[in-house]
């Protein structure tokens, strides 16, 4: 593998300023990955309509979009420490504006596969961004508030992702498409069909829009002030206890750590990508549930925030991270169990889908408290490391599958019933699995 010519930083080196504009210009990252990752959410039950789906094909939306990142985390860290961070990025940014360019021809044929095809070329780009952006953020300042710091990107992150369903759905849905839906089953093949096209083209113009913008992204990136980090650099005393190790499968607490964040990502885009369908159970029309993921959404914000004012001073991020995952198995047997009309927020609602709203506050503070715990200690593997929890996010590519399996199997509220085993696990990890620094168990 041939080795980058650029220099790379070591981050203690840094002036406070030269790390606030790192983190602005990290921030702004996040903030793009939130806007076209939980775009999906409106994306499945449009494409459900227009290309005439079940639930289980509607969510291979969400499998094309995040199976890229069990494709591609390992050879973005190989590419990152070929090309450097910088340039990786705008690898990433171009590589995903190809995949938004992609959404024209497939919206002038009406071809879902193609539309996925373009789902998993965004995909594949952001998994290289996410691999490069995530270790900045973590080595950015103390590993004491690293949780503290993700969770700002957090909020940048589902900021956009309250935006980005309902400036697309302002985009792509018209008043008159409520009675369209309806009309829809009534009308003849060909009227039907060409009512189709005309729905599904209607994505033509913002995601050609959208891949433009990635593209002038890249060259910011490429050339902002964004400093090259040293991720190979070890103290001694982390050198020490990494002078036997020769992989990353030597370090449990990294791989239950991957495995755990594999199943936080599924149980967090089940809850946001799942609940304008669920809230359609409800007899809720699409253009009124299309606000129900940003509830979703404001309420991670909301558990970011306290966050960012309660760690560490008060609570520890592993304290935060046990919390958060009872939390996720409370709400997820409420949702199942708990029954009752309710209007809220001028919603007439089943009582259960505010608790998969409240999942989104579940889940707000487990990405933060997962990766510094994951990613200690692992100094020269770090870019390694990085690539298998980026991996992890595959999970939002294979939980909703299950979730849309048992939803077709059974019906939408008891396939949450998927939830309450991940949450078991990340209270697993957030109590012991951490831990662990060696595979071998002692007794006494």
């Amino acid at each position: 593998m041939r080795k980058t010519n650029v220099a790379a930083v070591d981050v203690s080196s840094l002036s406070k300023w030269d790390t606030v504009i790192s983190i602005f210009i990290i921030g702004l990252l996040f903030f793009i990955f939130g806007f076209v990752s939980w775009v999906n959410a409106i994306l499945i039950p449009y494409f459900k309509i227009a290309c005439e789906l079940n639930n289980f094909q509607s969510y291979l939306v969400a499998f094309a979009f995040y199976i890229s990142y069990f494709v591609m985390s390992v050879p973005s860290s190989y590419l990152l420490k070929s090309v450097g961070f910088k340039k990786g990025m705008m690898i990433g940014f171009w590589t995903m504006a190809v995949g938004a360019f992609i959404f024209v021809p497939a919206a002038f044929s009406r071809t879902y596969e193609v539309f996925l095809l373009g789902l998993f070329t965004l995909g594949s780009g952001l998994a290289i961004l996410q691999t490069a952006a995530n270790p900045y953020i973590t080595v950015l300042g103390p590993k004491e508030s690293a949780a503290q710091r993700i969770s700002i990107m957090g909020i940048c992150n589902k900021g956009a992702g309250i935006l980005a369903p309902l400036l697309f759905a302002a985009v792509i849905l018209r008043a008159t498409d409520g009675d369209l839906f309806k009309q829809l089953p009534l009308m003849d093949a060909a009227a039907k069909s060409a009512a189709l096209d005309e729905l599904i083209r209607r994505v033509i113009v913002p995601y050609s829009c959208v891949g433009t913008v990635l593209l002038c992204l890249g060259l910011f990136v490429r050339f902002s002030p964004l400093p090259e980090i040293n991720t190979e650099h070890e103290s001694e005393d982390v050198a020490l206890a990494n002078s036997g190790k020769t992989s990353i499968f030597q370090f449990p607490h990294l791989i239950l750590g991957a495995f755990g964040i594999f199943l936080h990502v599924g149980t967090q885009v089940i809850a946001i990508d799942t609940i304008i369908g669920y809230a359609g159970s409800m007899n809720i029309q699409l253009l009124e549930a299309k606000v129900f993921p940003s509830y979703t959404l404001f309420v991670t914000i909301c558990g970011y925030l306290l966050g960012i004012t309660t760690i560490p001073r008060f609570i520890s991020q592993v304290n935060a991270l046990r919390v958060c995952t009872i939390l996720g198995g409370i709400f997820t047997l409420l949702i199942i169990y708990a029954k009752g009309q309710v209007i809220f927020l001028g919603h007439a609602t089943d009582i259960s889908i505010w608790f998969v709203v409240l999942l989104g506050f579940a889940n707000s503070l487990v990405w933060a408290g997962m990766w510094p715990l994951a990613l200690d200690g692992l100094g020269r593997f770090t870019k390694v490391g990085a690539s298998l929890m980026i991996m992890g996010l595959c999970g939002n590519a294979i939980m909703p599958l299950f979730y849309g399996y048992f939803a077709d199997l059974f019906n939408l509220r008891a396939a949450y019933w998927v939830l309450f085993p991940c949450y078991v696990y990340l209270i697993f990890y957030a109590i012991y699995g951490h831990k662990l620094r060696s595979w071998s168990f002692k007794t006494s």
